[in-house]
């Protein structure tokens, strides 16, 4: 079990996980978004986001629905 990640209502967002070394980020259908390797994020697709955590631009569409 993760962090779970809730909007202004109390209903969840999504989910961070720590997987093999890895914080890995899912939408609230168990989607993986992203993960952070520790110096940098990526996307789903292995795509480098940036440096340093931040996983959690990848839930900015959940947000309010």
């Amino acid at each position: 079990m993760g962090e779970i990640l809730k909007d202004a209502y109390g209903r969840k967002i999504g989910e961070i996980k720590n997987e093999f070394g890895k914080l890995v980020v899912y939408n609230h259908l168990g989607i993986k978004l992203g993960y952070y390797d520790g110096t940098y994020t990526y996307d789903k697709y292995g795509r480098r986001i940036g440096y340093g955590n931040l996983l959690a631009i990848f839930l900015k569409d959940y947000i309010n629905m």
